[in-house]
């Protein structure tokens, strides 16, 4: 490395600063920067050692050194953005500040011309490093390559260094159209050499898939595979650190986006915008008119194997439906009603993906891709449809605890009725008045469940008041007539009838018979109806509410 690109390379990054004086979050003395100047001077005497080692070292050993100097320069550069951030917070009057300022005017012109001429030199460095790989065989063909991988990387540190420098120029308003114009050249081409490797790496992928395909125990086509996605997988990161510089410099990058979509096994957010949709629209539907333009009989025999494939399978669905509601009917499984409408549904609707997904490789559609695109899009409704997320899992719960099953009475998030239909998102209620409720899965988990018909009888509460004036136990006599006498209730357990409290104005016993759940209103009523009438024929009476009221004048008396 010159001198005069070392000099070059320190004033580059002063420059960064300097003229507008920019901010800096802290404000520094002349000697702090004087004493970050004297360890510059310091690293760059360094750097000019090690340029004058590499000019007379072996053959060897020079390959490494230039590595090293490399990384030596860009840690310079980072110490420089660092001295010039402090050198402008100085006073405007500072000579310290006018001296570097001049130093800057008079050589900062052959920046440009110096960091394309390192560049081409690390070009030549990698065509040669490639071709010592392609030399060797085994583990120094591996090492080889892995240094050639090495140098591109350093490539793209080059060009993420020489984008620093326009923005930070073009940002304090000096003029960077030179270099700007030199460097989305190379950039440019840079970009369309890594484009034509992704894609002719992706379609040696997909070869060697098929063939893979047919021959499963082949372990050269395995490790050509995996060499090949490597391969693959590295260039695309490559596209995509270009891609993020090339939008710093304000470029249009929606051509590289769309390369990316189409060829990234991991898609990231920032891939998706709605120029890289249209893009992509674009092309699939130029693809697609030239394809039916020249294919258009063989378009029509592979519409009609799709439709065929697709009955077929449908007529597959309707046979595994019935076999699974009938295989489920004659086991000895303890499965709720509910369960059983979900196992049916999702083995028959299983079906019909697994023959829609073959009916389009039948066609010649690649599944990989698809999958891919149904992943991503699984991925944001995820997001977009979390509350829809949370019934599905209440849904599992329910079917997996059941607290109800089909025609149970249920009150459940403020609803009360005959549980009807239930899917993973929501359950169908119908009242007693036939209206119908359907109710979110999430409300009803996160909520008292009340099954009224979950058990196979239940007790009828009822309540009587009497007059104080009647005999308890002709009335116990007449309400365990009643009770006897309806052949609906249960002799076990057995009926209670007692005397429960002594209110205001009646004396009031309770009545609890045990009856059939399926019984439970018509045995409620009838009781209702029957003790009513029994009281009235024995004479017993049931009293309005009571209260006296009694009037004190101001003088006492009564």
């Amino acid at each position: 490395m010159s001198r005069h690109f070392l000099k070059l390379l320190c004033l580059a990054g002063m420059l960064l600063w300097l003229p507008q004086g920019a901010l800096a979050e802290k404000v520094y003395t002349e000697q702090e920067v004087r004493d970050m100047l004297t360890t510059m001077d310091k690293r760059s005497k360094e750097l000019r050692a090690l340029s004058a080692q590499i000019e007379e070292a072996p053959e060897f050993d020079k390959t490494t050194l230039l590595y090293r100097r490399d990384e030596r320069s860009f840690e310079l550069l980072s110490m420089l953005d660092s001295l010039t951030r402090a050198t402008a917070t100085l006073p405007e009057d500072s000579e310290l500040r006018i001296e570097l300022v001049e130093r800057l005017r008079v050589d900062l012109a052959g920046v440009p011309d110096a960091l394309f001429t390192r560049m081409d030199e690390l070009n030549v460095r990698i065509q040669e490093q490639r071709e010592v790989a392609a030399s060797k065989s085994g583990g120094e063909k591996i090492a080889a390559e892995s240094f050639a991988h090495s140098l591109e990387s350093m490539r793209l540190k080059y060009f993420e260094t020489a984008v620093d420098v326009i923005v930070s120029r073009e940002a304090i308003g000096f003029s960077a159209d030179t270099l700007r114009e030199r460097l989305l050249g190379v950039m440019m081409a840079y970009g369309e050499g890594l484009i034509g490797i992704i894609e002719f790496t992706g379609a040696a992928s997909d070869e060697i898939a098929k063939r893979l395909s047919l021959d499963p125990a082949n372990a050269d086509l395995d490790a050509g595979m995996v060499t090949m996605r490597l391969e693959h997988d590295l260039q695309t990161a490559r596209l995509e650190l270009l891609v993020d510089l090339l939008e710093r410099l304000g470029e249009d990058t929606t051509h590289y986006r769309s390369i990316l979509l189409q060829h990234s096994t991991v898609v990231s957010v920032g891939l998706f915008d709605i120029e890289v949709l249209a893009d992509l629209l674009r092309q699939g539907w130029k693809s697609t008119r030239e394809g039916v333009v020249k294919n258009l009989p063989d378009l029509l025999l592979k519409l009609l194997v799709f439709v065929a494939v697709l009955l077929v399978f449908r007529a597959l669905s309707r046979l595994v439906r019935r076999g699974m509601s009938a295989a489920l009917e004659r086991s000895n499984l303890d499965l709720s009603t509910l369960l059983k409408e979900i196992l049916v549904s999702a083995s028959a609707g299983t079906v019909m993906f697994i023959g829609f997904l073959m009916a389009l490789s039948q066609v010649g559609i690649s599944l990989a891709p698809m999958l891919a695109g149904l992943g991503v899009a699984g991925f944001i409704v995820g997001f977009a449809l979390q509350d829809t997320l949370g019934n599905f899992a209440a849904g599992a719960m329910i079917l997996i605890y059941r607290p109800y099953d089909v025609d149970d009475y249920v009150e459940v998030a403020g609803a009360q009725g005959l549980v009807k239909k239930m899917t993973l998102v929501s359950t169908t209620i119908n009242t007693y008045d036939n209206q119908t409720l359907v109710v979110p899965n999430s409300k009803i988990w996160g909520d008292v469940i009340k099954n009224v018909t979950a058990q196979k009888v239940r007790r009828v509460d009822l309540e009587f008041g009497v007059g104080y004036g009647d005999e308890v136990e002709h009335v116990e006599r007449v309400l365990k007539a009643v009770i006897d006498g309806h052949d609906k209730v249960l002799s076990s357990p057995a009926p209670a009838i007692k005397l429960h409290t002594l209110g205001d104005s009646s004396v009031n016993f309770i009545v609890r018979p045990w009856v059939r759940t399926e019984d439970y209103w018509s045995v409620y009523w009838d009781l209702m109806r029957e003790v009513k009438l029994s009281l009235d024929r024995e004479g017993i009476t049931i009293p309005y509410p009571q209260r006296d009221v009694h009037h004190y004048r101001e003088d006492g008396v009564t």
